[in-house]
């Protein structure tokens, strides 16, 4: 029974605790405003996707005869042209021959050098060598994969089915990866796939992605995010996203959206005029206005505010105190 009472009581404290922070938060919550002016800009809307960097064409360039690599003549990321010979093989046959010979003496094993010659892998198309699987003096099998090439890395977006209408082949797009965040790759759309997949239940179509030119730093299996321009307008007044607001008349009726400008008596924290405006391109960030604005005329930004209520910032009773004492400053600091 004590124990039931004891319940009761902190359950009571916990209800009262939380209605006289709601309270008193409702009271010190105070909307204020910043000014910012409209100006000319640009604005674009655009679709963003995530990618993995891959071969566009990929092959697996595999030996012709089982045998013995005898050299290599190319290294991971080299660039290659068709018909160039990347690396040189014996077969079974001549990997033993030569070996008798060379217990023999340099000049035998030169002698039938010159009269087995060894078998030529050939690069069948212009590329990048992008893995290198053997070196010199290994055996290989029909089945092994010495070298893998690729004509060119490309991105494979994947775009959620929502936003596949809005794209089409060759628009634009802007190509970051994870690693060089820094760096933006501009490319086009290639091709959009035919077939839906279902990733993490959700359905999304593949895009290939082509990169106008590929960066040295940019390889196979980097993740990359895509921004696909849709559409984009230059020269237009824009104004930030926050200072739209949608107007309600009398019985929840939308009467359109405004903003709000200085009122008269020039106090934007209290005095304000509602202004309606129409609106165009938005990229959740900035939006354009078509008509009500004028370039240079100054809107408010909403900002909410907490009152400190006599120099003591709200805070909650059930939350851990913070520690007001002042920090000592560290030893070789500013």
């Amino acid at each position: 029974m004590k124990k039931k009472l004891i319940a009761v009581i902190l359950i009571a404290a916990a209800a009262g605790g939380a209605y006289y922070w709601k309270k008193r938060s409702s009271k010190t919550a105070q909307e204020s405003f910043r000014e910012v002016r409209a100006e000319k800009g640009s604005i674009a809307v655009s679709v963003l996707a995530t990618g993995v960097v891959q071969p566009q064409n990929r092959l697996e360039l595999k030996p012709a005869i089982a045998g013995r690599m005898e050299d290599i003549l190319v290294q991971e990321g080299q660039e290659v042209k068709r018909g160039q010979v990347l690396a040189w093989l014996s077969s079974s046959e001549r990997a033993a021959l030569l070996d008798a010979a060379r217990a023999q003496g340099d000049a035998e094993l030169e002698k039938w050098k010159k009269i087995y010659r060894p078998a030529p892998m050939v690069a069948p198309m212009d590329g990048v060598i992008i893995a290198r699987n053997a070196e010199p003096g290994q055996t290989v099998s029909l089945s092994d994969i010495p070298l893998v090439m690729s004509d060119r890395l490309i991105v494979k977006a994947q775009v959620d089915e929502t936003d596949i209408g809005q794209l089409q082949p060759g628009q634009t797009a802007e190509i970051t990866l994870d690693a060089y965040s820094k760096h933006k790759i501009p490319g086009r759309t290639h091709s959009i796939a035919f077939e839906a997949k279902t990733v993490n239940s959700v359905t999304i179509y593949e895009v290939d992605v082509l990169p106008d030119s590929v960066p040295s730093f940019m390889k196979s299996g980097m993740t990359a995010n895509v921004a696909f321009r849709i559409r984009r307008k230059d020269d237009v007044l824009v104004i930030p996203q926050q200072a739209v607001r949608e107007g309600e008349g009398r019985d929840g009726v939308e009467t359109g959206p405004y903003v709000l400008v200085p009122g008269a008596g020039g106090d934007k924290k209290k005095k304000h005029d509602k202004k309606p405006i129409q609106m165009g391109l938005s990229d959740g960030k900035m939006v354009e206005v078509t008509e009500g604005l004028a370039e240079g005329e100054t809107v408010l930004v909403p900002e909410v505010r907490w009152d400190k209520g006599g120099g003591s910032q709200g805070t909650n009773p059930f939350l851990p105190m913070r520690n007001t004492r002042p920090q000592q400053p560290r030893s070789g600091g500013r």
